[in-house]
C-alpha cells in the first residue's frame, strides 16, 4: 500500500447520531474538502459524490477513510462508503479506529479547540501519517456473524450480572450457603444448580431446613438432584449445618427474598435458553462464510463452533495482519514494559486497548484448549506457578497469547491442527 501513499486522498470522518463531519487531506497535508451532512442514506450518497469529485479534480487514485468507532452509529456510513459504486474505482479502504488510538494523537495539535471539523481533521491527519494499524472494514461479510457472537457475549455477561445480583439476596436469606468456600463443607459445588434453586425457593425459612427430618431432606436432595449425588445423606447434613450456622431474619423478610431469588433463577434460565437459540443462529451464519478457516480453528482440540465463530468474526481475514504480534495487539493481549535505567518491573498490566470481543473469545478458547492439549496445560501451570497474585487470570491470558501464535499460523498457512503445530508454538 505504501507505493500509493502520495496518490491517496486521506479522509477523516467524525460520526455522531445525526451528523457526519468530513475532512479530506492530500499527502502534503493540504485540506481539499470539508463536508457536514446528515448521518442517513441521502447524506452518505452526497458524501460519496463529493469525494468522487474531489478525487477526480485532484488526480488522486485511491481513498483511505478513517472514522472513530462510535458505538453503532459508525456502522452504516462505514459499510456504505466501503461498498458504494461511485468510490469503487478508487479502491476505498475504510478503517474504524479505536478512539483511544487517536486521542493521544489529537493532543499533539496544541491550542486547538475540540470541535467536530477539527476532530475530522485530526483523524484524517492520523491516516495521512500512516498511523493506522488495524484491519480495514470488512463490510457485511462478517457483520451478521459478528452481531450474533457479540450478542452472545452480551447475554453471557447478563447472566453473570444476574447471578452476582442474586448472590446478594442468597446471602441475606442463607448466609452460609453464599460464603462457604471450602469444598468439604459446601452442600453444593454450584450455588445456582437446580437443587440449590429448590432449597432456596421451596423452603420458606432457614428453620424449615434446620428442623426438617434428615430422611425428608435426603429425599428432597435426591429428587431435585435426580439421584446424581454420590452421597445424598452427607449433602443433606452439610445443608442442615449451613442452615443452623446462618444468620436469622425476621420472618417478614423471607417471602420477598424468595420472590426475588425465584425471579432471578427464572431470568437466568430464560437467558440460558436464549444462548441456545443464538448458538443455532451462529451455526447457520458461519456455514456461508469461509469454511476452510472455520475448519482450521475447529481442528484445534477444545475449540468448538462458538469460539471459532467469535474469533473469526472479529479477525475477518488473517491477511489483514502481518504477524501474530499484530493480531495479539489488535486483541489487546499485550503488556506494557515498565523500565527505567537498569530496573525492569516484574508486574506489568495487560493493555486491553484492543478488540474486547476478540480478547474474550481468545481467553475463553484458551481456557478450553488447555484442558485438551498437554502442551497448553503444561504451559498454563508453568505460568500459574510463576507468581502468587492473580495466578489464574495471568496464566490464562498468557496461554491465550500462546494460542494466538497457533491460530495465526494455522489461518495464514491454511493448515489443520496437529501436535507438531502445538510444539512449534511453545
Amino acid at each position: 500500500m505504501k507505493e500509493f501513499i502520495t496518490s491517496t486522498l486521506y479522509v477523516g470522518l467524525d460520526v455522531s447520531a445525526r451528523q457526519n463531519v468530513l475532512c479530506a487531506l492530500d499527502f502534503s497535508g493540504d485540506k481539499l474538502l470539508t463536508i457536514k451532512d446528515s448521518n442517513n442514506h441521502p447524506g452518505a450518497e452526497n458524501i460519496a459524490a463529493q469525494l468522487k469529485r474531489c478525487l477526480l479534480d485532484n488526480n488522486l487514485d485511491r481513498v483511505t477513510i478513517a472514522l472513530e468507532s462510535t458505538s453503532f452509529y459508525s456502522v452504516h456510513i462505514a459499510n456504505y462508503l466501503s461498498a458504494c459504486d461511485e468510490l469503487m474505482p478508487f479502491h476505498p479502504m475504510v478503517y474504524c479506529l479505536n478512539p483511544k488510538t487517536t486521542a493521544r494523537y489529537k493532543e499533539t495539535f496544541v491550542d486547538m479547540d475540540k470541535t467536530d471539523p477539527l476532530d475530522a481533521l485530526t483523524i484524517a491527519d492520523f491516516a495521512r501519517a500512516q498511523k493506522i494499524t488495524t484491519e480495514p472494514w470488512r463490510g457485511v461479510q462478517f457483520l451478521a456473524l459478528q452481531r450474533l457472537t457479540r450478542h452472545r457475549l452480551h447475554v453471557v455477561e447478563s447472566i453473570a450480572r444476574e447471578k452476582m445480583y442474586m448472590l446478594n439476596n442468597i446471602y441475606l436469606k442463607f448466609s452460609e450457603l453464599a460464603v462457604i468456600n471450602d469444598p468439604a463443607e459446601r452442600p453444593f459445588s454450584n450455588r445456582y444448580s437446580v437443587t440449590a434453586q429448590g432449597v432456596l425457593t421451596e423452603f420458606l425459612t432457614l428453620e424449615d431446613i434446620a428442623e426438617c427430618s434428615l430422611e425428608e431432606l435426603v429425599l428432597f436432595v435426591r429428587d431435585k438432584g435426580r439421584n446424581r449425588f454420590a452421597d445424598a445423606e452427607h449433602t443433606a447434613k452439610l445443608l442442615q449445618n449451613a442452615a443452623r450456622d446462618s444468620y436469622r431474619l425476621d420472618k417478614v423478610l423471607y417471602e420477598p427474598l424468595n420472590l426475588a431469588i425465584a425471579s432471578s433463577f427464572n431470568i437466568v434460565k430464560a437467558l440460558q435458553q436464549e444462548i441456545k437459540i443464538i448458538d443455532k443462529g451462529i451455526a447457520k451464519q458461519y456455514k456461508g462464510i469461509n469454511t476452510n478457516q472455520f475448519q482450521c480453528l475447529l481442528s484445534i482440540p477444545g475449540i468448538g463452533s462458538t469460539f471459532a465463530s467469535g474469533i473469526l468474526s472479529e479477525i475477518g481475514t488473517i491477511t489483514a495482519f502481518s504477524s501474530n504480534d499484530k493480531l495479539a495487539k489488535y486483541a489487546g493481549l499485550t503488556w506494557r514494559v515498565k523500565q527505567s535505567g537498569s530496573y525492569t518491573a516484574d508486574i506489568t498490566r495487560m493493555t486491553k486497548t484492543g478488540n474486547k470481543y476478540l480478547r474474550y473469545y481468545l481467553i475463553e478458547a484458551a481456557n478450553s484448549v488447555r484442558k485438551s492439549i498437554p502442551e497448553y496445560k503444561e504451559y498454563y501451570h508453568k505460568k500459574y506457578d510463576e507468581t502468587t497474585t492473580h495466578q489464574h487470570k495471568r496464566a490464562l491470558a498468557l496461554t491465550a497469547r500462546k494460542l494466538v501464535r497457533l491460530i495465526f499460523k494455522l489461518l495464514s498457512e491454511n493448515q489443520l491442527y496437529s501436535s507438531d503445530n502445538a510444539r512449534s508454538n511453545n
